[in-house]
């Protein structure tokens, strides 16, 4: 695989692995390693503790989740992370938003890819940055 598109492919992982997190972090609360743990059960994906903690410490800051230290019976204390409103608000936005992406990837519709030379870009996206 060449450096360009191991580029694109790492650019393409940094965007979706925030909401991933965010994902696990709307069904039940997960202290780091177990977000690592769940994020690669699967085995697709390799992932390291050192990737999830700076998603983790920025997305606290930004107010979208809570952290809390809780006793563990298995070793020293664990610093647990669950989703704010902001932070469950936040995500079904862009769970929407990313489904319709997902959508446009797999299942163009017909005429929607633009002939060699003719200048068109095919489907039109709206985006729009929301005011905070």
């Amino acid at each position: 695989m060449n450096e360009e598109l191991e580029n694109k492919i790492t650019q393409l992982r940094k965007g979706i692995l925030e909401l991933a997190v965010m994902g696990f972090l709307y069904q039940e609360p997960h202290y780091g390693y177990s977000l690592v743990k769940a994020l690669t059960a699967g085995g697709d994906l390799s992932l390291k503790e050192g990737t999830i903690y700076p998603i983790l410490q920025r997305m606290t800051r930004e107010g979208m989740l809570r952290a809390e230290w809780v006793e563990s019976s298995q070793g020293p204390p664990r610093k647990y992370y669950r989703l704010t409103q902001s932070g469950r608000n936040t995500y079904e936005a862009l769970v929407g938003e990313f489904r319709r992406l997902v959508s446009l990837v797999n299942e163009p519709s017909p005429g929607s890819r633009p002939e060699k030379g003719d200048g068109s870009i095919g489907k039109r996206l709206n985006i729009r940055k929301e005011e905070s």
